[in-house]
C-alpha cells in the first residue's frame, strides 16, 4: 500500500481473532481460579492486566500492532463480562 489508507476490514477482522482468542482464555483460566477462590481469580486478573496494559498502550500508536491492542483489550472486557454473568447465572 502506497498511500496512507487504513486497512479496516482487514485490521478489524484481526482485532475480532484477538479478543475471541483473549476473551476465551480469561474466562476459562478465570473459572479454573474460581474453583480455588474467588479472590484469587480476581487477584490475578487484576496482577495479569496491570501487568500487560503498560506493553499493549505502546503498541496502540504501531501500524499494525494496533488492532492486536484493540483486540486484546475488547476480549479482556468481554471476557470479564461473560464470566460476570456466568458466575452471577449460577454456572460457575
Amino acid at each position: 500500500m502506497t498511500d496512507e489508507s487504513t486497512p479496516w476490514g482487514t485490521g478489524l477482522t484481526v482485532a475480532a481473532g484477538v479478543a475471541a482468542v483473549t476473551a476465551t482464555a480469561v474466562i476459562v483460566l478465570s473459572l479454573g481460579l474460581l474453583r480455588v477462590h474467588p479472590l484469587l481469580a480476581v487477584g490475578l486478573n487484576m496482577v495479569a492486566v496491570g501487568g500487560l496494559a503498560p506493553t499493549v498502550w505502546g503498541w496502540r500508536n504501531r501500524p499494525v500492532w494496533r488492532w492486536f491492542a484493540f483486540g486484546a483489550g475488547v476480549g479482556v472486557a468481554g471476557g470479564w463480562l461473560a464470566l460476570l454473568a456466568l458466575v452471577l447465572g449460577g454456572y460457575a
